[in-house]
């Protein structure tokens, strides 16, 4: 009597038909990565820039109703300040953040002044990662992404 070889193997049209369901898969929850990243970006500069325009705010208010310098934006929120925006002598207020957020954009902490005061930009400046205006306390992401509206 002759035994029946069983064999536990796939045959090509099984592992084709396996490739090609992964394949369109992937082309299908791929692309739903990408947006998402780029949702998750957005959102994190949008958090960020309220979170700095709420604290220049609270500057404000203990800083005789004036927003902080913008060519010293970055040490007037990250250091201890008296009233009249000195960092020597009696400090009692801030600091207001432990340090600029990156921009997730372009990973940039660096703060530079919106080139015409009292208007929004309408494009980014340099590598900078914020563009903040001192006459409204503005704060603006500095990426081309962020003024294409996203």
């Amino acid at each position: 009597m002759k035994k029946k070889l069983r064999r536990n193997a796939f045959t090509l049209i099984e592992v084709l038909i396996v490739v090609v369901i992964m394949a369109v898969l992937a082309a299908t929850i791929i692309p739903q990565f990408t947006t998402s990243t780029k949702d998750a970006r957005d959102n994190a500069a949008a958090f960020n820039v309220r979170t700095m325009q709420c604290q220049v705010e609270l500057y404000k208010q203990q800083h005789l109703e004036k927003y902080p310098p913008a060519n010293d934006f970055v040490n007037q929120m990250t250091t201890a300040t008296n009233i009249d925006s000195g960092t020597t002598g009696e400090t009692p207020y801030g600091p207001y953040m432990q340090e600029v957020p990156a921009n997730p954009y372009n990973g940039s902490q660096e703060v530079v002044a919106v080139a015409a005061e009292g208007t929004a930009p309408d494009a980014p400046v340099g590598t900078a990662g914020w563009q903040y205006d001192q006459s409204n306390g503005r704060v603006y992401a500095n990426h081309a992404e962020a003024f294409a509206g996203g």
